[in-house]
C-alpha cells in the first residue's frame, strides 16, 4: 500500500549512512577576515606631523584643550538625549521635540571638534569610556529627575563648556591657531549661547493667560 511504501521509505532515509548536506564553506577574498587585531599605531598623547605650518607644541596644545570641550560636549548630548526620552508634564511635546533638536546640532559639534583634534595630529577621544574619566561635568542620577531639574542641569553643563570654550578659543588666538579660534567662536559658542537661551526661558514662571 501507498502508506507503507512511505513508511519504509521514512525508515530508509533515517537509517541511511549518507551524509548530512551541508554547504561549501566559502574561502578567498569574499569571505571577512574576523576577530582581527592589530598594534596601537598612535598612542592617545602622541603626535603626528602635519604640515600645517604649525609648531608641534601649539598643535599638541591645542588638541588636548579641543578633547576637553570634546569630552564635555558628548556628555551634554547624552544628556540632551536623555532630557528628550523622560520628558514628562504639560510641556512634554515642545520640549521633546526641542531636546532632540538640541542634541542633533551637540552631535555636528563632537564630529567637528573631533575632525579637528585628528587634523591636528592628534587622537580624538572615542570610546565613552574614555569620555567619562575625562569629563567635567558631573553625573546625573540613573532614574528620571524632575522637568525643571533637568533643565537646570543642561544649563550648568552649557555653561562650563562655554567657560572651557571661551578659555581654548583665547589661547588659540594667543597661539596663532585660527582654525581652531574660529570654530570654537563660530560653531561651539554660539550654538552653545543660542541652545542655553532657549533651554533658560523655559525656567521663567510666567503666567499664561492673566497678566
Amino acid at each position: 500500500m501507498p502508506q507503507d511504501r512511505i513508511a519504509r521509505a521514512v525508515g530508509t532515509a533515517r537509517n541511511s549512512s549518507l551524509p548530512l548536506h551541508r554547504p561549501p564553506v566559502l574561502t578567498g577574498d569574499s569571505q571577512p577576515r574576523l576577530h582581527q587585531r592589530g598594534r596601537e599605531l598612535q598612542r592617545f598623547n602622541e603626535l603626528r606631523t602635519m604640515p600645517l605650518g604649525l609648531a608641534a607644541d601649539v598643535r599638541s596644545e591645542m588638541a588636548k584643550r579641543l578633547n576637553k570641550v570634546l569630552c564635555d560636549t558628548r556628555i551634554l548630548h547624552d544628556l540632551y538625549k536623555k532630557a528628550h526620552w523622560l520628558m514628562r508634564g504639560a510641556t512634554f511635546y515642545q520640549l521633546h521635540l526641542l531636546m532632540d533638536r538640541h542634541a542633533g546640532e551637540q552631535d555636528e559639534l563632537v564630529d567637528s571638534l573631533a575632525e579637528r583634534v585628528q587634523l591636528l595630529g592628534a587622537v580624538a577621544v572615542g570610546d565613552p569610556r574614555h569620555v567619562a574619566e575625562l569629563t567635567n561635568v558631573p553625573r546625573p542620577p540613573d532614574g528620571a529627575e524632575e522637568v525643571p531639574a533637568m533643565l537646570s542641569r543642561l544649563l550648568e553643563a552649557h555653561e562650563l563648556v562655554m567657560r572651557e570654550t571661551r578659555e581654548a578659543a583665547h589661547r588659540a588666538d594667543a597661539l596663532g591657531d585660527d582654525g581652531s579660534n574660529d570654530l570654537l567662536v563660530s560653531e561651539v559658542l554660539r550654538t552653545n549661547e543660542l541652545q542655553t537661551w532657549f533651554v533658560a526661558e523655559h525656567l521663567v514662571h510666567t503666567p499664561l493667560v492673566v497678566a
